[in-house]
Parts: structure tokens; C-alpha cells; sequence
């Protein structure tokens, strides 16, 4: 069978797509800010049992509600003496553990289902309806069902996030699936023969990777505000374990006499948010091939 595919289209300055792509990037400022401050999470996150000042079950009944800039607390202590600082490099590692886990589980499902209710009319509307019935269920509802028969913790808060997502990925690749079905070189490997199961997995997924791309930056935040709300509720990752959804349930009790205990895991959630927010923003219109024009 002979394999149809899409030639590299280079612009008039004779750039390839992904560099075109690379050059986007690096000329937009707030690209590069949000890029760095994911890059420094992830690695506190990897690196987060070598950097951390202390063990984030370590307790110090002298230093309650020591202040920021203590020596040896950079940002205070907590209720029990805990290092607020190791608590939220830890809290980011939860964070992201669950956003990437919910990710992978919209991904997995979504994925193959918009792909076939975009290519294939007649599981079109039966998917449809699979993806009425899920936007129907708050991911709220599904982790009260979860914690309920498994218990809390930070895999069913991940799953439950994951779930709600799915019918996002699957109205996005759908739509891109039916753009992709109708230009000329699917319909070229149509004529010359190919499978079904050949035209989604060798042309129209490949070309779809941006669309996923995209889609999973901008599901990220999304899954990160999610594990926050679920662990601020009981829902999520469970104390001792940190989280900076747990921390600020924790300190809200005491915001009047120790603000910093709730400000900086709030504020850790809100940057962490907001960079893939932006860097998803920014990769979305950088992949966009009208920017050539």
C-alpha cells in the first residue's frame, strides 16, 4: 500500500513549521516567562526531597507561627511548626503529580473518541451522548462517589478530575478530526486504498498532535485548580501528606494571626495556574498556521 503523505511546508523564508514555531515562542515575552517559572516547578517538584530545608512532617513546637524570614524558615512555620517553604515544594510535586495523572486520563479516553466520532458519522451521536452524560456529573459529584467507595487520596482525586476533562478533549479532537477529514491528502489515501483504522492512526492523528498538545496545556491548570478544590473540601491528597489545597484549609483557621501560612500556598497555586494558562496561550497561537499569513 502506498503511504500518502503531507510534504513539509516551508515558509517563504524557507523555515521549516516547528521553527517557525520555536521563533513565536521566544519572541513572546510572557511565552518565556511562564515557560521558565514550569520549568523552575518542575524541577523543585523532581528535586524536592534534596532542596527542600526540611522534612515536611518535621515538627518544631518552638517556632508556631514563626514569621517569614526566620532563620531557617524562609516563609514561616505553620500551626505545628512545620517549614511552610518545604511544604509547598512538596505541595507543587502533589499538584503536579495529579494534573499530569488527570491529563493522561482525558488524553487516554477522549483522544480515541473524538477521533472516532469526528471520522465516523454513525458513532457520531452515540458518543454524544456518552459526552452529555459525563458533562452532566460535576467532577465535584465524582469524587464524592470515589472517596466514598475507595477513600480519599491523590490517585481517585486525579481520576475524578480526569473524568470531568474528557468530554473537553473529545469535543476538540472531534472537531479538529472533521477539518482534517476533508482536506485532500486524506482523501488521496482514501482513493488509493487505506483503512480506516490507516488513514486516523498514520494521517489524521499525526496531524492532530498540535490540537492534543494544545488541549493538554490548557487542561493542566484546570486539573491543578481541581486537586486544590478537592483537597481544601477532604476530597483529595490527606494530611500529613502536603498539598497546597490541605494547607490552606489548614491555615485558614488561623489567617488572622499567621496570613503567610494561607497567602503562600495561594499564591503557589495562582502562578502555577496562571504559567500554563499562559504558556498554553501561547503555544496555541504559535501552532497556528493563519500566524503565517
Amino acid at each position: 500500500m502506498t503511504v500518502v503523505t503531507v510534504p513539509m511546508v516551508e515558509s517563504p523564508a524557507g523555515l521549516t513549521r516547528r521553527t517557525r514555531v520555536f521563533r513565536r515562542l521566544r519572541r513572546n515575552p510572557l511565552a518565556i516567562i511562564s515557560f521558565v517559572v514550569l520549568l523552575v516547578a518542575v524541577l523543585a517538584a523532581v528535586l524536592a526531597p534534596w532542596i527542600a530545608p526540611h522534612s515536611v512532617e518535621e515538627t518544631d513546637f518552638g517556632s508556631i507561627f514563626a514569621s517569614p524570614g526566620t532563620p531557617g524558615h524562609l516563609l514561616g512555620t505553620d500551626d505545628l511548626g512545620r517549614d511552610v517553604l518545604s511544604r509547598i515544594i512538596f505541595g507543587v510535586r502533589a499538584s503536579l503529580e495529579v494534573g499530569l495523572l488527570a491529563v493522561f486520563t482525558a488524553l487516554v479516553v477522549g483522544v480515541p473518541l473524538g477521533l472516532a466520532a469526528g471520522y465516523f458519522r454513525a458513532v457520531d451521536a452515540v458518543i454524544g451522548r456518552f459526552t452529555d452524560l459525563l458533562l452532566a456529573f460535576p467532577f465535584l459529584i465524582l469524587a464524592v462517589g470515589l472517596a466514598a467507595i475507595r477513600g480519599a487520596s491523590l490517585g481517585n482525586a486525579a481520576v475524578a478530575i480526569g473524568i470531568a476533562q474528557i468530554p473537553g478533549v473529545i469535543r476538540v479532537i472531534r472537531s479538529d478530526t472533521l477539518r482534517l477529514k476533508s482536506l485532500d491528502f486524506v482523501a488521496a489515501a482514501v482513493v488509493d486504498g487505506a483503512s480506516d483504522l490507516w488513514v486516523l492512526t498514520r494521517h489524521i492523528l499525526p496531524n492532530a498532535t498540535s490540537v492534543i498538545l494544545v488541549q493538554a496545556t490548557v487542561t493542566l491548570p484546570v486539573a491543578i485548580l481541581g486537586e486544590a478544590v478537592l483537597s481544601f473540601l477532604g476530597l483529595g491528597i490527606q494530611p500529613p501528606s502536603p498539598s497546597l489545597g490541605t494547607m490552606l484549609a489548614t491555615a485558614q483557621q488561623f489567617a488572622a494571626k499567621a496570613p503567610w501560612a494561607a497567602t503562600f500556598p495561594g499564591v503557589a497555586i495562582m502562578i502555577l495556574a496562571l504559567a500554563f494558562n499562559v504558556f498554553g496561550d501561547a503555544l496555541r497561537d504559535a501552532l497556528d498556521p493563519k500566524g503565517d499569513r
